[in-house]
C-alpha cells in the first residue's frame, strides 16, 4: 500500500507530542518534511525528531516532489495563505483549528480546495477520539432519551504570561488567533457538539475583556439553537479563582457531563436513579486516531474522516456571531 508523505508547516509547541510524531507512527505514513521561519528551530525539530528535511520557507516545502500532503499547524493568520498555495500545488491540507480567522477566510479555503480537486481536513481531533466516540455513541442509541439541551462551562484563573503587555502569547492576539483563548479553547467544545448534536443554526451572545489585560475577549457567554431544536448555553471566562471544565447534555431520560480537556470520567445519570462512570484515557499522541482517519481517506477509503473543511467552517461561523460586536468595538 502508498505511503502518505507529510510535510509540516509550523513545527511549534502542538507538534512535538500532539500531533508530529503520529505522522510517523500511523499506518502507511510517514514525515519526511518540517519547517518553521527559524531555521536553526526547524533543524534542531528535525534531527530531534528524525525527519530527513527542514525547511525556513514555507513555500519550498510546498513545491518538494518528495512531501505528498501538508499539514499546516501555524496559528490561525496563516491557515488561508498556506491551504491555497497547497491547493494550488495540488497537495492535500490537514489544518490546524481554529480553520481560520473568520468564517469568510473558511470558506476560500473551501473554494480553493475545491477548485483544485484536494481534500481539506480540519484538526477537530476529537471527533476521532475514543472518550469523545462513547460519548456519541450512548447519544446515538438513545440512552439519554430525546435530546433537550446542552450547557458548557469552562473557566480558568488568570495566568501570569498574559500580564506581560509586550510579550504577550498569539493566542491573545486577536489579528494572530481571531480572539482571545475562547476562539482557542471554546472551538473544541463546539465542534463536537456539532458532530454529535448536528450543526447550531442560530447564536447570540456576549463577548468582554473584564481584566483588559490583552486586547482579546477573556468572557463569554452565548445562547445558541441547533438546526434539531436542541437549545444550548454556556459561559467561558479566563479570569476566575480556579479551572473547571464541564459540558452537560440532557435529554428526556437522562444526562451526561463530561470534561471537553483532559482525563476526567464521564458520568451519566439515568432518569430511574442509576448512575454511571466511564473513564477512557486519551492517547499519548492525542491528534494519531484523527490522523489516521485521513490516512484512510487519503488512500481511498470515502468518508473515513469525520472533521472537513465544511464542518470546520461551522464552528468558525459560531465564534463569529458570538464576538461580532466585540470585534467590532475593538477597533
Amino acid at each position: 500500500m502508498k505511503i502518505i508523505k507529510w510535510g509540516i508547516i509550523g513545527c511549534g509547541n502542538v507538534t512535538e507530542v500532539k500531533s508530529g510524531p503520529a505522522f510517523q507512527k500511523a499506518p502507511n505514513s510517514a514525515l519526511v518534511a518540517v519547517m518553521r521561519r527559524d531555521a536553526a528551530l526547524a533543524e534542531d525539530y528535525a534531527k530531534r525528531h528524525n525527519v530527513p528535511k527542514w525547511y525556513s520557507n514555507a513555500i519550498d516545502l510546498i513545491n518538494d516532489p518528495e512531501v505528498d500532503a501538508v499539514y499546516i499547524a501555524t496559528p490561525p493568520s496563516s491557515h488561508k495563505e498556506y491551504t491555497i498555495l497547497c491547493a494550488k500545488a495540488g497537495k492535500p491540507v490537514y489544518v490546524e483549528k481554529p480553520m481560520a480567522l473568520t468564517f469568510e477566510e473558511c470558506n476560500e479555503m473551501i473554494s480553493a480546495c475545491k477548485e483544485h480537486n484536494v481534500p481539506l481536513f480540519v484538526a477537530y481531533y476529537r471527533r476521532a477520539l475514543p472518550r469523545f466516540l462513547k460519548i456519541k455513541e450512548l447519544i446515538d442509541k438513545g440512552k439519554l432519551g430525546t435530546i433537550r439541551h446542552v450547557n458548557c462551562v469552562l473557566y480558568h484563573p488568570f495566568e501570569a504570561r498574559y500580564d506581560d503587555e509586550i510579550n504577550l502569547p498569539w493566542t491573545v492576539l486577536p489579528h494572530i488567533s481571531g480572539g482571545g483563548i475562547f476562539v482557542d479553547l471554546a472551538c473544541h467544545t463546539l465542534d463536537f457538539l456539532d458532530f454529535v448534536l448536528g450543526p447550531i443554526k442560530s447564536v447570540r451572545g456576549h463577548a468582554t475583556s473584564q481584566l483588559m489585560a490583552y486586547p482579546a475577549e477573556d468572557s463569554v457567554s452565548m445562547s445558541f439553537l441547533f438546526e434539531s431544536g436542541i437549545h444550548g448555553s454556556g459561559i467561558w471566562n479566563f479570569a476566575s479563582f480556579e479551572r473547571y471544565d464541564n459540558t452537560e447534555i440532557v435529554g428526556d431520560k437522562g444526562k451526561i457531563s463530561f470534561s471537553t480537556f483532559g482525563n476526567d470520567p464521564i458520568h451519566i445519570q439515568y432518569a430511574n436513579g442509576e448512575k454511571e462512570s466511564i473513564t477512557i484515557e486519551n492517547p499519548l499522541h492525542i491528534q494519531q486516531p484523527f490522523i489516521e482517519t485521513v490516512m484512510a481517506e487519503l488512500l481511498g477509503k470515502e468518508n473515513a474522516s469525520p472533521s472537513k473543511g465544511v464542518s470546520g467552517s461551522r464552528t468558525t461561523w459560531v465564534i463569529d456571531q458570538v464576538l461580532k460586536e466585540f470585534r467590532k468595538s475593538s477597533k
